[in-house]
């Protein structure tokens, strides 16, 4: 009988402390083509609750890969619209006038919250196929997922000022630099995805925690699963999300693993 107790009592334990992890709306998710054929969605699906993620930003090249997970997890997938149709065309796609036809055919098909990721620098965003993705954003009221240097989001948000930017990886800048850019722009966010200089040997970098605290409202985490193999990553990452997102006090670490995201697409 006590041990009876003990194992219930251990398995209570566990189940508390699992409901008690702080959830993770995980803002930089991809399930392309070759993902699709190695990772059923079935199993992603299983992957992303087993890690406490409870929305996540979807995209695939092609789109495929987001309806599938989309069916698979509805109460999860959010998703967005990527301008790929294999991967490797993130150096080329902003010069290819099909790339119109084929975000013009999915958005009539499907319902979105973005557009992207799309990788685009400097002058990329004057082409005529980036100015009609964005002029289509506009036309839905999309977030832009852009993955790019600042030039690129200063001409984003010349062409749509009004525009929701989320800042793929924040620009893999330093934390100055996305603090500047935040401050130009109110409609720009920044994810956090692929970076860990976040945090080393336990210790919050302080630049990243006085960026943190003068944008609380505009961080958010992400795994960017942008090959097969990084889908085994997931679990672990949301993990590590935690344990660096409790080193700041519980709103701020509360606003990045999630409420930023979820404000985000509440956002006019």
């Amino acid at each position: 009988m006590l041990k009876r107790i003990f194992i219930l009592g251990t398995a209570l334990f566990c189940s508390a402390a699992i409901a008690q992890e702080r959830p993770i709306f995980d803002a930089h998710i991809h399930y392309s083509h070759d993902a699709v054929e190695l990772v059923p969605p079935e199993q992603v699906a299983k992957i992303l609750r087993d890690a406490g993620v409870r929305k996540a930003l979807v995209s695939s090249s092609d789109d495929n890969g987001t309806q599938l997970l989309l069916a698979a997890a509805p109460d999860i997938v959010v998703p967005a619209l990527r301008p790929y149709r294999r991967r490797g065309e993130i150096n080329t796609w902003m010069h290819d006038e099909t790339v119109i036809d084929y975000l013009e055919g999915n958005l009539a098909k499907n319902d979105y919250e973005a557009i992207g990721e799309f990788h685009a620098y400097g002058d990329d965003i004057k082409t005529p196929v980036i100015q009609r993705m964005i002029a289509l954003a506009k036309e839905r009221n999309l977030i832009l997922h852009h993955h790019g240097d600042r030039e690129a989001v200063d001409l984003i948000f010349e062409t749509w000022p009004e525009a929701r930017v989320l800042w793929a990886h924040s620009g893999f800048d330093d934390p100055a630099s996305v603090s500047d850019a935040l401050n130009t722009y109110p409609r720009l966010w920044a994810d956090l995805a692929f970076r860990s200089d976040m945090v080393s040997r336990g210790r919050l970098d302080p630049d990243w925690k006085a960026a943190f605290e003068a944008h609380p409202e505009r961080f958010m985490v992400g795994t960017d699963t942008f090959a097969p193999e990084r889908w085994y990553y997931v679990g672990p990452h949301a993990d590590f999300s935690r344990e660096w997102l409790d080193l700041l006090p519980d709103r701020i670490a509360d606003n990045i693993a999630y409420a930023n995201a979820e404000r985000l697409l509440e956002s006019e």
